[in-house]
């Protein structure tokens, strides 16, 4: 069977309509190969015994992807499985008025499509490519009737839908249990992975988002994301230093918490 997929520019998505796209990503389209880490060096099944990664290796195939590409919209019958490889992806929804709402953000190891893939039901969310992207693609029967014939695969893959079940409701509590932007802003800066340093043991963390990007992930505007920050840094709550977060008074941002 070939598979393609039509990958829509960035400054073009807009343009095109959901029910377009839909009849034309009938498939993938593979472009040539890539030397790069091939899917059993992945985190994502890393640690499944060597026949295993095999077997997956063998029925997965690279695809690239531009910056801005769309790798599927909501509503769309699912392809299959997208293992990311290098870059990352935007996973996003659209309200009726076509306000967006980004759910999460997909790293290199990470598997994009994976409920739709599973349950059979449409996409969604809308998968973007935020950066220059690698990933390997495994169709959708191929994948289940894989699944079928390798119970140690199958578990991890109930692994990682947990894993995206416990990322949706931390999502939900940003949008219903926080009552404004600082409270929800609070709560996004305290779930970051941070680390101690060791000069002054104050918590830091990498935060290599726009403020429109946390906008969107929080259910806010960027102006608003700016004007609490700036207020953040004059409470002496936060510094930020390039791509670092300097969370200097930690139980500052927790007073802020309602529930």
């Amino acid at each position: 069977m070939t598979y393609r997929l039509r990958v829509v520019p960035q400054k073009k998505r807009r343009k095109i309509r959901a029910d377009r796209i839909r009849k034309a990503a009938d498939g993938l389209q593979f472009g040539d190969s890539w030397m790069g880490s091939p899917l059993v060096e992945e985190r994502l099944f890393c640690n499944l015994p060597h026949r295993v990664r095999a077997g997956l290796d063998a029925i997965s195939s690279p695809v690239t992807y531009p910056k801005g590409a769309i790798l599927f919209v909501q509503g769309q019958k699912p392809l299959g499985v997208f293992v990311i490889c290098n870059g990352r992806v935007k996973l996003s929804a659209s309200s009726a008025d076509g306000k967006p709402l980004v759910i999460r953000r997909a790293e290199p190891g990470e598997a994009v499509g994976l409920p739709a893939t599973i349950s059979g039901k449409s996409y969604e969310l809308m998968a973007e490519a935020l950066e220059p992207l690698r990933s390997n693609f495994i169709p959708r029967d191929v994948f289940l009737q894989f699944l079928r014939e390798h119970g140690e695969a199958a578990l991890r893959v109930a692994e990682i839908l947990s894993e995206v079940y416990r990322a949706t409701l931390r999502q939900v509590r940003y949008l219903g249990l926080s009552a404004s932007t600082a409270e929800k802003l609070a709560r996004f800066l305290l779930e970051l992975p941070l680390a101690k340093s060791q000069n002054n043991g104050h918590l830091w963390a990498a935060l290599p988002l726009t403020h429109k990007e946390i906008a969107e992930m929080i259910g806010s505007s960027r102006e608003t994301v700016t004007r609490v920050f700036a207020r953040f840094k004059r409470e002496h709550l936060v510094k930020v230093d390039g791509s670092a977060l300097i969370i200097t008074n930690r139980p500052g941002l927790e007073d802020l918490l309602v529930g």
